[in-house]
């Protein structure tokens, strides 16, 4: 059957005004966007990932560089917490930094610190291509820009002589300059090795399984016990133990409530209602020590001395003089994740464990025990106190940071008599027995912290020593976790690290 011609014509004009209005719609109303998606399909851009800075230490040693297949630390287990390492930034971190797909960023440690520094700019090539994707030609070239290098006031001998000598323990190990709180050396035992969050296979052929080894070994390290990634150092929180008898003789005596004249006499223990606080002498071998000012008090490590000197001050001027020396916050190291630590009170007690404070509480937090909780960071610092005449320096790494340095105005006689303590506690009569050789003066505290119930008590070894002790050029603290005693178990690996760096000056 034929249309007739009026019908035909209907069609006709029917197809023609709807294929104006189509053109009309591609052209005039989205004309401009689909120009656009057209260049944008014409043209693709190839990144070049900017190369990350060189990290070096102190004496100029490099520490990690990049590689083909990645960022490489050159000295990893001694290096790790300080160091950190890299990786690709999360959904999170491109969003915060403005970052791309793919981009590398610090994710701890210097790395992390100062990752706008190392991090560079990347650069890029624009090409055209045709409707199949083969390249026509280069548009531009955006030449990538190299991040800085920085160098560290570590020194890398040293931190590999601290790490040595931690071995299979848990604990760790900072140096300071005491004048400047430049860090020396910072290490945290166990370690870990940063490549592995880094490093890509080398050729294509075992990237497989390359990726499934390195995936097994980064699952153990998380699932390790130990916590080897975890920087003790700066985040690990301890009882001090008489390490902290420092801050409580330089309130007593700041405070007017001993003087070098107080004399306690030990009586082996104390008893307050139906609780005994005993001196660690006393309970090791029977034995009182008489009557003792506070030199001898410091040479000794007489608890009961320091109970009395800790009931004089109050827990009020107590707390006060620790945060004075900056605990219980943080010393805001050029690292992060650094804990503040505790010191704590009558209220902090009530409202976290809805208990009153007792005189006994005051007793055990005088000599370092307790709910009190230090990071080895905190220890090195409140004994740079001492060594540095009463100022209070920040902790550096960056070896361009300037130093940071407070006066606490502590009175010099009462700075002399602490450190007077100290060099006694480093000679014979002396709890640091293994000092009593060194060739020449230095200053220490001993620390055994308590830790766990009694039937099952064990104890954190701390050693904190400055050295010269007339002009200190290093203070050197030692934490060895749930390792014995101070003077038996820490106090040993002090030695033979300020015998190494001192080996070549005396």
């Amino acid at each position: 059957m034929r249309l007739k011609p009026i019908y035909f014509k209907i069609f006709l004009s029917f197809i023609f005004f709807f294929l104006l209005s189509r053109l009309f719609y591609l052209q005039i109303v989205k004309g401009e966007e689909n120009l656009s998606s057209s260049r944008e399909n014409r043209i693709k851009l190839v990144k070049t990932p900017a190369l990350r800075g060189v990290i070096y230490d102190t004496e100029g040693k490099i520490l990690v560089r990049n590689q083909e297949n990645g960022r490489y630390y050159l000295y990893p287990q001694e290096t790790s917490h300080l160091l950190g390492y890299v990786g690709e930034a999360t959904e999170e971190e491109i969003k915060k930094y403005q970052l791309s797909l793919g981009d590398l960023i610090g994710k701890m440690g210097i790395e992390k610190q100062y990752d706008d520094v190392l991090r560079g700019k990347n650069g890029g090539v624009l090409i055209e291509t045709d409707a199949l994707g083969n390249e026509i030609r280069e548009v531009k070239k955006i030449e990538p820009q190299t991040g800085t290098d920085i160098y560290l006031n570590l020194n890398l001998d040293l931190q590999k002589k601290a790490l040595d000598l931690l071995k299979d323990k848990k604990g760790a190990i900072i140096v300071t300059q005491p004048k400047t709180g430049a860090v020396l050396a910072l290490v945290s035992s166990p370690s870990f090795n940063p490549n592995l969050f880094t490093l890509k296979a080398e050729n294509e052929d075992n990237a497989s399984s390359f990726e499934d080894k390195r995936n097994e070994e980064i699952t153990k390290l998380f699932e390790n016990s130990a916590q080897p990634m975890f920087n003790r150092a700066i985040a690990g929180l301890y009882p001090p133990g008489s390490t902290f008898k420092i801050v409580t003789a330089i309130a007593g005596l700041e405070e007017k409530k001993i003087s070098k004249e107080t004399k306690v006499e030990d009586t082996g223990e104390i008893k307050v209602g139906e609780y005994t606080y005993g001196n660690w002498y006393f309970r090791q071998y029977g034995q009182k020590e008489g009557e003792l000012d506070l030199v001898k008090a410091i040479q000794r490590s007489n608890d009961i001395y320091f109970y009395k000197v800790g009931e004089w001050l109050g827990i009020g001027k107590l707390n006060s003089w620790s945060k004075y020396f900056g605990l219980g916050q943080k010393s805001e190291i050029d690292l992060p994740f650094e804990a503040s630590g505790l010191v704590p009170s009558p209220r902090w007690k009530k409202e976290v464990k809805t208990e009153g404070w007792y005189l006994g509480d005051t007793y055990i937090t005088a000599i370092g025990q307790g709910n009190l909780q230090l990071t080895p960071l905190q220890v090195n610092q409140l004994s740079s106190v001492i060594a540095a005449n009463g100022q209070l320096c920040q902790p550096t790494i960056l070896k361009s940071k300037p130093s940071s340095c407070l006066d606490l105005k502590i009175k010099l006689e009462n700075l002399d008599l602490v450190k007077k303590g100290m060099i006694e506690v480093c000679q014979k009569g002396g709890t640091a027995f293994p000092f009593f050789d060194f060739p020449f003066k230095t200053a220490c505290k001993t620390g055994t912290a308590e830790i766990g119930l009694k039937e099952d008590e064990k104890t954190h070894a701390w050693f904190t020593v400055f050295a010269p002790a007339d002009n200190p050029e290093v203070v050197m603290t030692v934490l060895i976790e749930e390792g014995g005693e101070g003077s038996a178990d820490a106090a040993p690996l002090a030695k033979a690290l300020l015998e190494y760096w001192f080996k070549d000056k005396f």
